[in-house]
């Protein structure tokens, strides 16, 4: 398989583990991240001997900080182009998978990589993680399709309204996490569940995979949350409140 950069590919047995590997940016998000995750994806579904996929971060302080911001703001993106959004399309490319996806959420997961562990099927938290739907701090409807799946309507409502942080023990509470196990023991507990999974009927887990989607998702709320966000991106609101959060992260970076 291609060898990649911005993400780590490991196979134990049938079960791959992709690990998002910025450590030095807390993991977050860059156009090469998302293009690498999509293309890794891809490979991962085609191929009969993966059973299982395992979403995790590199190193031990972050799953996922979020989109590169200061990537956006030093101009990753050609000037005219309008801007898109490469972790959206790999959110996407997650929900679409064939097979099983395991959140082994290590950290912080904010923002996109709050929505990368919402679109996975199940979320297994160390006690660091935290999560934080930021969308609405900076002028957008992000996770508004995803997290009522999750931990239902009212709830979801109130975490995006408010983009405030929620700790493990809340997203266990809540339904946003499946299980929470200590820092040491996250990634043994999320290969001992995915060796679990692996052992069943792959045609069975499939189509349990997909009625379930189907029964909890509509396409609908996916397709509005992406006509609103092409709509607000082009807004005065999101434009001067995602350049002074961007500007903050250069000036920290720097």
């Amino acid at each position: 398989m291609t060898e990649f950069k911005a993400i780590i590919l490991e196979h134990h047995g049938a079960t791959a583990v992709v690990r998002l590997n910025r450590v030095e940016k807390h993991n977050a998000i860059s156009r090469q991240m998302a293009d690498e995750l999509v293309r890794c994806l891809d490979a991962l579904d085609a191929n009969p001997d993966v059973r299982v996929i395992v979403l995790t971060g590199a190193g031990e302080k972050a799953f996922c900080a979020g989109a590169d911001m200061a990537e956006v703001a030093l101009g990753a993106q050609p000037e005219g182009e309008p801007r898109r959004d490469w972790a959206a399309q790999a959110a996407v490319r997650l929900v679409r998978a064939s097979k099983p996806v395991i959140a082994a959420v290590n950290g912080y997961a904010y923002g996109g990589g709050a929505i990368f562990a919402t679109c996975c099927d199940i979320r297994i938290c160390a006690e660091s993680a935290r999560f934080r739907f930021v969308g609405a701090t900076y002028g957008l409807a992000v996770g508004a399709s995803m997290l009522p799946r999750a931990v239902g309507g009212p709830m979801a409502k109130e975490l995006i309204f408010t983009a405030r942080v929620v700790d493990a023990d809340e997203a266990l509470r809540i339904g946003l996490a499946n299980h929470v196990v200590p820092d040491a023991e996250l990634e043994s507990t999320v290969l001992e569940m995915a060796e679990q999974i692996a052992g069943n009927s792959a045609a069975a887990i499939a189509a349990s995979k997909e009625v379930i989607d189907i029964a909890t998702s509509t396409k609908d709320a996916g397709r509005r949350e992406l006509e609103y966000n092409v709509a607000l991106r082009q807004s005065e609101d999101h434009v001067s409140r995602f350049r002074s959060a961007a500007e903050r992260v250069v000036k920290r970076d720097a």
